[in-house]
């Protein structure tokens, strides 16, 4: 047409009269080439395009559509100018009229030209186009039920592509819409799960590799996959929840948790996927799921628990986040949880939640996946923290009386109790494995050490076992343990090719202030009755590595007078302990003694313990471990009163070791443990009778007054008149005080002086009333009641003059 104008000639001359021969590309350079010239008309041309086609779809002559596809395409790779803006709208209006059409192939056209135009770095933002349209379109076509499989592969894929592209356009846009937005990612995140999901398992139905490219070759989940990854990828601090939020919601609406295997694999992708330093993100948000999920079944809880236990691990690298002890909070609280549901089997709520049966083994298998996980945590952790966590769980396990108790009315609060204490204190197994540190002091402080030694004093023998593993994890710190697995009389040691240390300064100060609790409480647990091979053979390992650990020369006398006192206990049989267990300490004695004359290398000391070994070899076979500690051991009906070469003799070792500079008066002075109010208790089925006898052990004066009162008799009176009392003595001690204030600024110098140097005339206070610390192995101190070795008055002892003290 003559008086047409000039762009719509070039743009006419770019169709051919048959579709068949492609784009005219003579004519196409002359339109690129003018689009170039004349920036200001690339929007009509874009507009007049954008016409033709739009006609062309009607009616249904898409040969001349893909040639206008082609020719945008093409400017739209050559043209980046400031206008571009406006062409750039009636490209969209072009690709939107080709995804609105019901043909497969202009879709898959209209994609392809999408991710083309996503892949250009524009040189001006814009504030006004809007991408909803194509999220919406393109999560449409990833979720495609097209008839035939393979078009139905190829919409999906384009589907996928076109959402990747839409992130590409849209995530470095400061003036966009936000592509984090929850509208848009409730969309875009489960159209690439439903693709990740359904490719699990099926093999790709591209052609062979002869006849395909390698993109061609992709399957729509290895395409998924990398979608969803630079998804992640591009995921700044504030975006991380918005991304995360949409697969908890397509794992729960599909019920993709129980499987475990999908769930697990999806966050492993996000976790690999974003930045590192946004790790505990996710954990804190699956945290924040399974706490939503606390009335759903074991199997949906056990799979969050998976998942967070993968994430954990990879997390590693990173960091657990700023709320560590909130994490280790939550999964008690599930644990909690989880043995409240077994014991009630009702998960106390409304509606249909509250009929469900509960199953006893998958709220068992999600226990022991939450302990798992509380270790899987503990391992990311440094050694400062991980001791954190080592006393927060140990503050969190239930004590009668003082924590609250379970939901659980009746007889099933015990037992609940009894749960949690064991899976608790299984949980703090997990989290002492691998735990390395070089301050003993540290690593157990009093406000975690003494409520340990107190649990290995209950009735429950599976409390005490884990209390003993718990103690071997914290004291091996060259990894000995395994090489003590079994109770066996060692001729030579060095086959077991033991790493020892010299004892460091930090560790000779634990065992000055700790090393009479722990003689004593293993002592005590070779009392128990109920006390199995499991127990003597972890009593026997934690005995070896106090000698490779912690032992300097006074811990080495103090330990074979344990063990010295362990055969006397089985020989006295003062506790009427059975047969079996006084041939157990028997042999325990045995293979310490033998193991730790062999640490001494003193050789008279190796030859004495050798011939006794010998001798029982002969005549009591039974009194050693290869004997007891057996499937089926042999032993006598009744135990007579042991006498002669059978038994090792005090005497004996205190002359061999006196030779070689042991002390000698320690060695003969048997070992008597120090005896408290824990002791009077003949059943300990609860912590909570011994934190209660604990505390009055600590509050008494003076050790007369050991026949007091027990706890238990304490009534509401009692603790009224407590009251009362103490309201009196504050007022008459803040007089006194006064007096004493008063006295000082008021008296003449000399008067003072005089008063000070008539020091047995003051009235004495005693610091007795203050707690006592653990005796020390040195000696100085009495070894039991009325047993006193003193060499000088230990500080707490002094009397002091109230002016001194005040």
């Amino acid at each position: 047409m003559p008086l047409w104008p000039r762009y719509k000639r070039l743009v006419d001359n770019i169709f051919p009269e048959d579709p068949e021969d492609g784009l005219v590309k003579a004519n196409m350079e002359k339109l690129t080439f003018y689009a170039l010239s004349a920036p200001e008309k690339l929007d009509r041309i874009g507009a007049y395009l954008s016409e033709r086609l739009s006609r062309d779809v009607a009616r249904h002559r898409y040969g001349y559509v893909c040639i206008a596809m082609e020719a945008l395409d093409q400017l739209l790779m050559a043209c980046h100018c400031q206008s571009i803006n406006l062409f750039v709208e009636s490209f969209l209006k072009m690709v939107r009229k080709l995804l609105e059409a019901d043909k497969p192939n202009l879709q898959i056209l209209g994609t392809n030209s999408f991710v083309k135009f996503a892949n250009i770095e524009e040189d001006t933002a814009s504030y006004h186009r809007s991408y909803d349209f194509f999220v919406s379109r393109f999560s449409e076509m990833c979720h495609s039920s097209y008839e035939d499989p393979d078009i139905r592969t190829k919409i999906r894929m384009a589907g996928i592509n076109g959402l990747q592209g839409v992130v590409r356009k849209t995530v470095n846009d400061d003036l966009q819409s936000n592509i984090w937005d929850p509208q848009h990612m409730d969309k875009i995140v489960p159209s690439l799960l439903f693709n990740l999901q359904s490719g699990e398992g099926t093999e790709s139905r591209s052609p062979s590799p002869l006849q395909a490219s390698e993109k061609e070759k992709e399957s729509p989940a290895e395409l998924t996959e990398r979608c969803f990854r630079e998804l992640l990828g591009r995921a700044a601090y504030g975006n991380i929840k918005n991304a995360v939020t949409p697969v908890l919601m397509h794992l729960d609406n599909h019920s993709l948790w129980e499987g475990k295997t999908f769930a697990v694999r999806c966050f492993k992708i996000i976790m690999y996927s974003i930045q590192s330093q946004h790790s505990h993100l996710v954990i804190q948000q699956l945290l924040g799921h399974l706490d939503a999920n606390s009335k759903n079944s074991a199997t949906v809880r056990a799979g969050i628990v998976e998942v967070l236990l993968e994430a954990a691990a990879i997390a590693s690298s990173g960091s657990v986040g700023p709320t560590v002890l909130e994490v280790f909070n939550t999964l008690l609280r599930q644990l909690r949880l989880s043995v409240d549901y077994e014991l009630t089997g009702s998960y106390d709520a409304s509606g249909n939640i509250g009929i469900k049966i509960i199953k006893t083994h998958e709220e068992r298998q999600l226990q022991e996946a939450v302990i798992r996980t509380i270790g899987s945590f503990a391992n990311t952790l440094p050694t400062y923290q991980r001791s954190e966590v080592m006393l927060f769980i140990m503050g969190k396990i239930p004590v009668p009386g003082v924590h609250p108790a379970l939901t659980n009315a009746g007889s099933g609060g015990c037992e609940g109790t009894r749960m949690i204490q064991i899976m608790l204190l299984k949980s703090l197994v997990q989290v002492t494995t691998g735990f390395q540190t070089t301050n003993m002091l540290t690593a157990l402080p009093n406000s975690f050490l003494e409520p340990l030694l107190s649990f290995s004093l209950m009735e429950d023998p599976e409390v005490r076992l884990l209390v003993l593993t718990i103690l071997l994890s914290v004291i091996d710190r060259h990894d000995n343990t395994p090489k003590f697995s079994s109770i066996s009389i060692i001729s030579d040691i060095s086959v077991l090719k033991l790493k020892v240390d010299k004892c460091s300064r930090q560790d000779n100060l634990f065992m000055k202030k700790h090393a009479q609790q722990l003689y004593r409480h293993i002592y005590l647990a070779c009392k128990e009755q109920s006390s199995g091979p499991q127990h003597f053979e972890t009593l026997y390992t934690l005995l070896a590595l106090i000698s490779m650990e912690l032992a300097n020369e006074e811990v080495v006398v103090d330990l074979i007078r344990l063990a010295l006192a362990l055969q006397e206990l089985a020989q006295t049989n003062e506790e009427s302990l059975s047969v079996y267990n006084r041939c157990a300490v028997h042999a325990l004695s045995a293979a310490y003694l033998n193991l730790i004359c062999q640490l001494t290398t003193v050789p008279t000391f190796c030859q004495h313990i050798h011939e006794v070994i010998e001798m029982r070899q002969k005549e009591v076979p039974f009194l050693l471990p290869e004997d007891v500690f057996i499937e089926n051991p042999k032993l006598p009906a009744s135990l007579e009163k042991l006498e002669g070469d059978v038994l090792f003799q005090q005497s004996k070792i205190t002359e061999v070791l006196g030779g070689s500079g042991y002390n000698t008066d320690r060695l003969a002075t048997p070992y008597i443990p120090q005896f408290t109010d824990e002791d009077r208790l003949s059943k300990r089925k609860s912590i909570g009778e011994t934190i209660s006898l604990q505390v009055e052990v600590e509050s008494r004066n003076s050790p007369e007054k050991e026949e007091r009162t027990p706890a238990e008799e304490i009534t509401f009176e009692t603790l009224k008149n407590a009251i009362v009392d103490s309201v009196g003595m504050e007022e008459q001690e803040r007089e006194r005080r006064r007096q004493v204030v008063e006295k000082f600024q008021k008296a003449p110098f000399e008067e003072i002086a005089a008063h000070c140097g008539a020091r047995n005339t003051f009235p004495m206070f005693s610091l007795s009333a203050l707690p006592r610390p653990p005796p020390s192995p040195s000696g100085t101190i009495s070894s039991g009641y009325g047993q006193t070795q003193s060499r000088s008055v230990p500080v707490y002892e002094m009397k002091f003059p109230d002016l001194c003290v005040y």
